[in-house]
């Protein structure tokens, strides 16, 4: 992409209603765009790097047996009154009517849809376990919406659901799900910087499990245990500090921001809506349900949180909307052959082909949106390209068959 074409353009005012510096330094950067509280749109940068998180989410999930659908966001409110919550979820949910008098919902969750969804596919313990995870959008009349992306009213987010025929094979796979979190948050750059804390479990179960990354952005205090580095959210601090996993009471507290949360929901959801399954004497049995979720651009801002520094963003390769970013410094021609042929080798280029900026805006404007490699073409580097990593401070002059493998290479570690 050539940065002449790109829809969006960076700003060098600091939003004023912005408070996080990761949405200071995403709309900044041309990533989002504030539409109203707690409302964005994903621009083309912001939206192809959350399309990697997508992918990134989609094979861990697909790796523990998810099978992917996609549900409605528009959701009966009878689904609702059936599960017990319509009353109960307190001012969140967005209402309307249909232009047939019918009242719904705009899904904040999918318990709703999905329990049911299952009554027509699983009737037998040869049925059992399953597994059904989309990527969809989400409302919540959320009244504290604040801090750029990391609370929104609506958002994209990646729910599995899991379905059980005892307890024993739920605790089983939750401990599955544990790691294919970590995994998730080791490839998106933030697992260094992120704790499983133990949270309220509502009226599922005694405690849910979130992930929760440090950020000064984070409106979370996390007892962090110093003996195994678990945490517990301050919400559910009774008393004096008391380490749930491993009992000890030595603790250091940090702001974090959750980026995922698990919670075993057991026959919550099952037993209004009558899901059952027959067991191997043919009697039937209640079926015990798992929930898994993680927003994206949430996960999208967190990142942004710990991946940054005073000139922009720094993103990790593996989130990155481009692979480089390319400079031409009065060598348009050379710097052109350059971006195709990075192109036809599959490498992501965003071309910083302008000619009416400055050099000094240009290299801005690389920092500031923040991709894995600089790239800069001029009369000083010759027939050779200057290379920096986002990440360092030193450059180096290889040439382009170099580059291309340099590149290649890092990008698939």
């Amino acid at each position: 992409m050539k940065i002449s074409k790109l829809f969006t353009k960076t700003s060098k005012q600091f939003p004023k209603d912005e408070v996080s510096i990761s949405s200071q330094l995403l709309i900044r950067a041309g990533y989002i765009d504030k539409v109203s509280a707690g409302i964005y749109t994903l621009l083309p940068l912001g939206y192809k790097s959350v399309l990697k998180i997508a992918q990134i989410i989609r094979e861990e999930m697909e790796a523990v047996g998810g099978e992917e659908i996609y549900m409605p966001a528009l959701i009966p409110k009878q689904n609702w009154v059936q599960s017990g919550r319509y009353d109960s979820y307190d001012d969140a949910l967005f209402q309307v009517k249909g232009a047939d008098e019918k009242e719904y919902v705009l899904g904040p969750t999918h318990e709703e849809i999905v329990t049911p969804l299952a009554k027509q596919f699983i009737f037998s313990y040869k049925d059992l376990p399953k597994a059904v995870f989309q990527i969809q959008h989400k409302f919540r009349n959320e009244l504290r919406a604040k801090s750029g992306v990391l609370r929104t009213r609506e958002f994209l987010m990646k729910d599995l659901y899991s379905f059980h025929a005892d307890l024993a094979d739920l605790e089983k796979y939750y401990e599955t799900m544990k790691e294919a979190y970590w995994k998730i948050f080791e490839c998106c750059g933030i697992k260094d910087q992120t704790y499983l804390a133990y949270a309220s479990g509502g009226s599922f179960s005694k405690y849910s499990h979130e992930f929760q990354t440090e950020t000064e952005a984070g409106e979370d205090e996390i007892y962090i245990c110093k003996a195994c580095r678990n945490g517990l959210n301050k919400e559910i601090l009774e008393g004096e500090f008391k380490c749930p996993e491993c009992g000890k009471t030595d603790y250091e507290i940090k702001k974090c921001i959750e980026v995922g949360n698990i919670f075993k929901m057991r026959d919550k959801f099952s037993k209004p809506f009558g899901l059952t399954y027959k067991d191997e004497k043919g009697e039937d049995k209640i079926i015990e349900m798992g929930c898994y979720g993680i927003g994206l651009p949430r996960l999208l801002g967190a990142i942004a949180e710990v991946h940054h520094d005073e000139k922009g963003l720094n993103w990790p390769k593996s989130i990155a909307p481009y692979d480089c970013y390319l400079i031409s410094l009065g060598k348009n021609e050379a710097a052109e052959k350059i971006y195709e042929k990075l192109q036809k080798e599959g490498i992501k280029v965003l071309y910083d082909n302008r000619e009416e900026v400055s050099a000094g805006e240009k290299f801005a404007d690389c920092d500031l949106i923040g991709l894995p490699y600089r790239l800069v073409v001029s009369e000083k580097t010759g027939d050779k390209i200057e290379l920096r990593e986002r990440a360092q401070k030193e450059t180096k002059t290889v040439g382009i068959d170099e580059i291309t493998d340099l590149i290649s290479c890092n990008l698939h570690k």
